[in-house]
């Protein structure tokens, strides 16, 4: 398998991340996220805060209806369209760039994609919903397989692994099978091992230090590391006060092969992945 020329071509232009590393903003359309919750669940606000993360630098925006933070009860797909069709219409009108749906529900994911949404977000790694991968083939939609144990309902409830980096990877490849099954291109796989779902901090800190490793499976790699319990273990900081925590860990996520980084905080991170960007690739390859 090889994919092209570091290409992601979605249905709002085509993704590089031929050496540049693609920066997803979240949004998160909840009242119980871990970060943001209720911050910008009115449309007012989320369709502002689309824009400034756009204009920051944001290559990707990556919406959330339902959260998926530990111990986090489940809404079902009615009340996730709820929250997350209307928003999406109106932020649609007003960005350019790509919009992934972060939902393991087929049903959700298909009203996204049919008002424009890009790109599959699947937590479940389209484990949850069987007709999850179908619904991104017919669409022609890129997908993100994530890494979960568990749920996220009892994903945090002793997580434990015999060989972290195999399982995970066996996972991310049985994933991959499912959708390419599904008629969904290599071009369009993304894999993500899923920083704290399933893990426990030791996990994380493993992860994170052989990311490299994930690159045996030749597809772009993303991390999700922003302002997450990991940076509370470490630095002992809140919620508001990871992000330099979050900065040195797409650093280190970056040197280590990741292709797209998701995160809260646009402008500053932005920053962080261009300084590293030239560390990794003009310091490599330099005259």
């Amino acid at each position: 398998m090889t994919v092209k020329n570091n290409i992601i071509k979605t249905n709002r232009g085509n993704l590089d991340y031929n050496k540049k590393t693609l920066i997803m903003g979240i949004l998160n359309l909840t009242p119980d996220s871990f970060s943001d919750g209720g911050k910008y669940n009115d449309l007012e606000s989320a369709i502002k805060r689309a824009q400034e993360m756009e204009a920051a630098g944001a290559d990707i925006i990556d919406i959330g209806a339902e959260s998926s933070r530990p111990y986090s009860e489940r809404v079902g797909a009615a009340e996730e369209k709820k929250r997350l069709i209307p928003v999406l219409k109106e932020i649609l009108k007003v960005t350019t760039v790509p919009i992934s749906i972060d939902s393991y529900k087929s049903s959700v994911m298909r009203a996204a994609l049919e008002a424009g949404a890009s790109i599959v977000n699947d937590i479940s790694g389209l484990r949850f919903d069987e007709k999850m991968a179908e619904t991104a083939a017919e669409f022609s939609a890129p997908v993100i397989i994530m890494h979960i144990q568990g749920r996220p309902e009892n994903m945090q409830d002793n997580p434990s692994y015999q060989n972290l980096i195999f399982e995970i990877k066996d996972y991310l490849w049985e994933g991959i099978k499912i959708a390419k099954k599904a008629g969904i291109e290599d071009q369009s796989i993304i894999i993500d091992p899923g920083i704290g779902f399933g893990k426990k901090q030791i996990h994380n800190l493993q992860i994170l230090n052989r990311l490299d490793s994930f690159k045996e499976l030749n597809y772009p790699i993303l991390i999700g590391t922003s302002r997450k319990s990991l940076i509370k273990f470490i630095n002992k900081n809140k919620v508001n006060e990871r992000l330099f925590g979050t900065a040195a860990t797409v650093s280190t996520s970056i040197l280590k092969g990741a292709n797209i980084v998701r995160v809260h905080d646009v402008a500053e991170i932005k920053k962080v992945a261009v300084m590293t960007d030239a560390v990794k690739w003009e310091g490599e390859h330099g005259q």
